[in-house]
Parts: C-alpha cells; structure tokens; sequence
C-alpha cells in the first residue's frame, strides 16, 4: 500500500526547518492525554468520512490499527504531505510534526498504544457530510444533474456550466471543491463565463456538460486560479483581493476523469465564501510553461525550463507547480537586476497526489527587470513509474495523465495597481508569440493538414496579422474546400483587413455548412454591417440572438444599429440587457451612455460613460464622451 495515499495531515504544528531537531517527547504517553490531539488536528482532516484519505483515524481503534503505517510515514516525513524544501520561500499553512510530537506517537507505539483516561480526550472531529474545510459556505452550488462516469479506460475531458443563483453582484474570498468521487478525478478547473457560450455548448450536448476544451468565454477570474488537485487545502484571500463574480455569470468546471471498473455518478459540490468588500488589489497570474516536452524511454534526468522577465515591480504572492507522474524535481527562483538570484520554491520528491498552490507568509519583493525561471527534471526510468513494474515509455506533452505537463504559476501584485494593464498586455504578448510559435512548428510538421493552417491562422489573427491569416486560412480551405471553421475564420480576417465585401462569400459558405453556429451569423453580421448593409446585418444578427440569447456581444450589436436608425429606446433595452448578462462590458457602457444622451438621461449616461473608463482606462471614445457630457 502506497503509505503516501493513506495519510494527509493540515495544521501545521512546527516550522518544518526543524523537522530533524532530536526533542523529548512524554515519558508514558496515552492514546487520549498524548496522541489523539495530534491526530485530530493534523491528520483526521482528511482521514475522516467522506474526505480523499482511503481510511478514518477518528477513534482508538483506528489509530491502533494502522500504527504501523503512520510511524513509518511519519518518520520518513512522508506524512503530513507537504513537498517544498525547509528554507526556500516562507509558506503559510505550511504542514510538519514537530521531533516531540513525533516521538510522542513512536514512544505511545512502542509502550503498547495505551487508551488512557477517556476524559482526557478531546472531541474528534465532525464526521457530518455538511463538514467543509474552510466552514460553511455563503452559497453552495452544485451540477445540474449528475454527470455518470462509465467504467472503462483512458482520461475523459468534460466541462460542467454551474449557474450561480445571483441578483446583485459579489465578491469570492474563497472556493472549496468537494468532489464526492476523489479517486475518479484526476483535476478540475474552475472558472467563469458571462457570455453564455459554455451555457449554449451544455445545451447542445444530450449529456451533462460538453465534451472537449473550454468555450472561448471561459476565464479564470481576476488572477486567480481556481481548481481542485489531489490533497490541494482550499485557502481564504484577504477581503482586499477578493474576485468579481457579477449576476449572470456562471461557473464552468473542467474535470479530467479516470474512469474505473465501475460505473460512477459525480456531482461535485463548489462552496463560495463571499465578501461585500470591493477589492483594492488585482493580483495577475505569471505563467511559465514547457510544451515541448519528449522524454525518452528510460532518461531518468531529463529537464524542460522556462523563464520571463518581468516589465514592473511585483510582489510575489503564491506560486503553484504542475506536472503528472513522472517529475521529480521542481524549483522556481528570481534573478533580480542586480545578479542577486531569490529563490521561490523547491521541491525534490514532487508527488502528483499532493499539489498544493503555495501562499508566501510575506509577499516576495520583485523590482522591474527580474527574471523569474522554472527548471523541472522528470525521471522515466523503470524505478520511477506510475505504477510499479511498468515498462518505461516515451512521453510526451498533453493533458492526459499519461502524458506529462509542465507549468508553474506565479501569482503576483504589482506595486502600482496602474501598471496591471502594462504586466497584462506585456504577458499577453509573450504568449501570443509562443503559442504562433508553436502553431509554426505544427504547419512545418504537417504541411498537408488542413486544421494546423487553421490554427496557424488564428494565431496570426490573434496577432493582428491579418494578411498571414488570410494566407493560411485560404491554403486550408484550398486542402479542405467545406471547412466551416476554416470558412468562418478567413471572413473573420477579411473583415479585420477592411475588406468585408471579400469576406461575404465565405461567411455565407459557413452559414450554409453550419447554421445553427450563432459565431458564423454574427460574423456575417458585421460583415454586412460593415459593407453598407444594416438591414440585412440586423438579420442576421437576430438569427445570431436566436441561437444564442444570452449573448451580450450580439445584444450590443444589433443595440447599435437600433441606434444608428433612431431606435433609442430598443437600443438602450438592448443594452440593459446585455449589461445584465455581462456588466464588465466597456462597449455596452459606452454604447449605453450615447443612447441615453440622445433621449436627455445625461446623469446616466455619465455614470456608464465613466463605468466604461474605469473598466478600461484606454478607452479613448469613451472618455471623449465622458469629457463631452461633463461639459455641459
């Protein structure tokens, strides 16, 4: 039995910097004066009723019976779980017994595991199912219906749309996953989408949720990254850095599932602890990544890296590590301007089944010009399987838990809430030319598929490099002439060269191949709108609308051309609308506040003009119209 799977342990007791320290420990030690505190509080979180631990430590005769199991562990300090090394970086809830408390269970093993005096005991802990690990939650949601997980093999990707019953919007200091199933998940990715594309894919799909990835809506909510790995503790933000959740948003998990021998029905709770406090800090999430990732069967050191240079001072938050099965060594440093290298993080036995997102107790310090760098070591030797016995195989990058991952991210606040904007755009930038990076390698790899140029393509697009995408969409419509993505995409481009006459016959092929694809319609929207055209773009706009009703992008749409036509008062129901649906929506306040400026509503108008500014500060037209309506 693999001891690390039997027990987990989370209350930290003492520094684990003095894991090693000899220290005296109660000479005649008893189950109910010495040990049961220990237990309670560090290790019956988890092994208890209910919780990822495969067995309960909650009475004498728990505790007796796997004796053995726990002073081995213990001693090893392979229990309680924690991986970063003693010494590098300072984390909050760090986990460790002390050498006292150690020896206390050792010296109670050894004196024959007496029960001592009962009312020496203190109350184990609740066994209740409402139990959660961070207290009761403020709202509790839930999957609309249970999702059956069928026996078989293989990894099974499927996204769940949680609505979140919501009239007003809040805000989230904490998330906690119960997964009901640990053994059948291998993660889940938590995050939000006010578009209600993900919404429109669930319906779509006869099962619960949709299969694949995540829509292109889906997010994860103002630097924060939200999920649920084995033996991960949930943990509560400061009120000052809690995230947005606005009304009409919902929650999508992405679960990766490992099917077993039988049959199993998961339905994951997802608890939220709220605040009333607006946030007065917006942390943004640095992510270091290896793709190219080809281990060779049998290297037992082979090493992927990443690293990037920061544009403005930061604090460093929390840190959070990823990989599969078959890393062994993780580190994470900082090279600050002056050649001085901070290390972040280290760990040198990594264990996928104890991921944790690692808070610093005091927020690391990273003046403008650091590098931060990840290094990850893998081991596919024949000591180092999954599973033991198993014959070493080449592996390479993917999702799957056979394949491997390596990811780092680094959660950080930068000094000046101005210059979120310049980390952010900076970030994106970095890894748009990564991904078209990669994106290249694939059409080198497979010049004759038509899904790499079209990838290839958007990516480009992504880039603002339209006449590339155009090129690679036309030569995957040229090896694949009824390619509706394809199709879609090179209109798409077209109508971002400014040549939207040109794109009309190829959005009209999409609608033709894919109608019931609101995306095709909305393209075909603007096109025509672009070209002259209203009538027919307010049509297909409203075909659009049909399909997806809760789009705020299409209410703005058609919002506008209700306003170019004199229609202010559907355009500002439109707008309403859509701001319900999505209130973070610059273009809505802006579109908003012109309608209600033409029908004499100026102080409303300037409240949205100016929610418009605040959402995004370099939105020249909308402060042009803030200045206009402060004027007069």
């Amino acid at each position: 039995m693999n001891v690390r799977a039997c027990l987990a342990a989370a209350v930290v007791t003492l520094s684990a910097a003095c894991r090693d320290v000899p220290a005296p420990h109660p000479a005649d030690p008893t189950f109910a004066h010495d040990v049961a505190p220990i237990v309670y509080a560090n290790c019956a979180v988890c092994h208890r009723p209910g919780q990822i631990a495969p067995f309960s430590l909650l009475t004498l005769e728990d505790v007796r019976t796997h004796a053995a199991q726990i002073v081995s562990a213990i001693e090893s300090h392979e229990m309680p779980p924690w991986l970063p090394e003693p010494g590098v970086g300072h984390f909050l809830n760090a986990r460790g017994l002390s050498q006292e408390q150690i020896g206390t269970i050792r010296a109670w093993v050894d004196g024959g595991m007496k029960e001592g005096r009962r009312e020496d005991a203190p109350a184990p802990p609740s066994v209740d199912d409402s139990h959660w690990q961070l207290g009761k939650p403020d709202l509790i949601v839930t999957f609309q219906k249970a999702y059956t997980l069928q026996s078989g093999e293989g990894d099974v990707f499927r996204n769940f749309v949680v609505p979140v019953p919501l009239t007003r919007t809040v805000f989230v200091r904490g998330v906690e996953f119960r997964p009901g199933h640990p053994a059948s998940i291998h993660h889940a990715v938590v995050g939000v989408d006010a578009s209600g594309e993900s919404r429109r894919l669930d319906a779509e799909d006869p099962e619960p949720g949709y299969a694949g990835m995540f829509s292109d809506e889906f997010h994860s909510p103002d630097g924060h990254f939200v999920g649920w790995t084995p033996g991960r503790t949930p943990t509560l933000e400061p009120d000052d850095m809690a995230w947005r959740l606005e009304a009409g948003t919902d929650l999508v998990v992405q679960m990766h599932m490992l099917p077993g021998a039988q049959p199993v029905a998961l339905q994951p709770e997802i608890g939220l602890y709220l605040s009333d406090v607006a946030p007065s800090k917006v942390p943004f999430m640095v992510k270091l990544s290896a793709t190219a990732i080809d281990i060779p069967a049998g290297a037992s050191d082979y090493v992927v890296d990443d690293a990037y240079t920061l544009p403005v001072d930061v604090e460093a938050v929390s840190v959070y590590p990823h990989a599969h099965y078959l890393a062994r060594e993780i580190s994470a440093s900082a090279t600050l301007p002056t050649g001085e290298i901070r290390p972040l993080l280290s760990i040198r036995q990594w264990d996928f089944h104890w991921q944790e997102f690692y808070r610093y107790a005091t927020p690391v310090g990273l003046p403008r010009g650091s590098t931060v760098s990840m290094r990850i070591t893998y081991d596919n030797s024949a000591g180092h399987q999954p599973r033991a016995g198993e014959t070493p195989r080449r592996v390479v990058y993917g999702p799957r838990s056979s394949d491997e991952m390596g990811d780092l991210w680094l959660q950080v606040l930068p000094r000046r809430r101005e210059e979120l904007g310049l980390l952010a755009r900076d970030f994106v930038e970095r890894r748009m030319q990564a991904q078209l990076m990669g994106a290249e390698q694939s059409v080198r790899a497979s010049p004759d598929s038509p899904a790499a140029h079209n990838v290839l393509g958007t990516r480009y697009l992504a880039a603002n490099r339209a006449a590339d995408a155009i090129r690679e969409f036309t030569i995957a419509l040229r090896l694949q002439p009824r390619y509706p993505e394809a199709s879609n995409n090179l209109g798409a481009a077209l109508v971002s060269a400014g040549r939207s006459r040109d794109a009309l016959p190829h959005l009209r092929t999409a609608v033709q191949v894919r109608p019931a694809d609101y995306r095709v319609h909305f393209n075909l929207g603007n096109a025509l709108r672009d070209s002259g055209r209203p009538d027919e773009a307010a049509r297909e706009f409203e075909r659009a609308l049909v399909l997806n009703p809760d789009s705020a992008d299409i209410l703005n749409n058609l919002a506008v051309l209700d306003g170019a036509r004199g229609d202010y008062a559907n355009a500002i129901a439109r707008l309403e609308r859509a701001l319900s649906l999505r209130e973070g929506y610059p273009d809505a306040h802006h579109n908003l506040a012109l309608a209600l400026a033409a029908v004499g509503r100026r102080s409303e108008a300037i409240t949205h003009a100016r929610r418009a500014v605040d959402l995004r500060p370099d939105f020249e037209d909308a402060r042009r119209t803030l200045a206009e309506l402060e004027r007069h």
